[in-house]
């Protein structure tokens, strides 16, 4: 996936939840809201030092997974056998040979800086994400659509800073809450619609820190919320 591609779906995800035009760009977003989301990193291939993109920087030698399945390049991951007189000499051809493999997809189609990848389609800058499609700046999540800054969630739809949640949409900053629809700012509830700054509270709708108003009103002080999410 293009950081072109990814701009769109930036602009479609933020138009969707806030209904709004989307002031960021890419950088500007990851930055202000994936700040702690554990996101793929850059590194280098160490057989051609191209970039590319994987879970942990803390090994020292990579290899693509376009490269380490490229049998015009790599027939054969055998080398020639010599004498290893102990532990040191071990450790050294093992070493040679060590490369982790990066940006690691399985049954996914247009991925872009990311790794671990299973069953997805148009993944951008992500990591640990299975059956899922339109993802950006997620982790460890799983059955959604149309998300960004989402991490060990599954069921979401055009949700955006979504953790530890599932079966949401249309929602911003939800966190151990399930069944959320059209809500910001939720913590561990159930069963909201149309609500803001709720914790710890069930089948509720046109809620805002847990205190219940009319439609009309709770519209009014939605659209101050979400002007200030935007410009904050």
């Amino acid at each position: 996936m293009t950081d072109e591609q990814a701009q769109e779906l930036l602009d479609k995800i933020v138009g969707q939840v806030f209904g709004y035009k989307n002031p960021f760009t890419l950088e500007q977003f990851r930055q202000k809201y994936a700040f702690d989301i554990r996101l793929p990193v850059e590194v280098n291939d160490s057989t051609t030092g191209e970039s590319t993109w994987a879970i942990s920087s803390n090994p020292s030698k990579f290899l693509t997974m376009k490269n380490a399945m490229d049998q015009t390049k790599f027939p054969d991951f055998m080398v020639q056998a010599t004498p290893l007189n102990g532990l040191e000499a071990i450790i050294a051809a093992w070493q040679k040979t060590n490369l982790t493999t990066t940006e690691r997809t399985l049954e996914s189609i247009n991925v872009g800086k990311s790794d671990n990848i299973y069953s997805s389609e148009n993944i951008y800058h992500s990591q640990d994400i299975m059956a899922s499609k339109n993802i950006l700046f997620s982790g460890s999540s799983q059955n959604s659509e149309s998300c960004a800054c989402t991490q060990r969630s599954q069921g979401l739809t055009y949700c955006i800073r979504v953790d530890d949640s599932k079966n949401c949409s249309n929602s911003f900053e939800v966190n151990w809450s399930n069944k959320i629809a059209n809500s910001f700012f939720i913590q561990d509830c159930y069963d909201l619609s149309d609500c803001m700054f709720c914790s710890h509270i069930a089948s509720k709708q046109y809620c805002i820190a847990n205190m219940q108003f009319e439609e009309a009103e709770y519209k009014r002080l939605r659209d101050i919320v979400v002007r200030w999410i935007l410009t904050a």
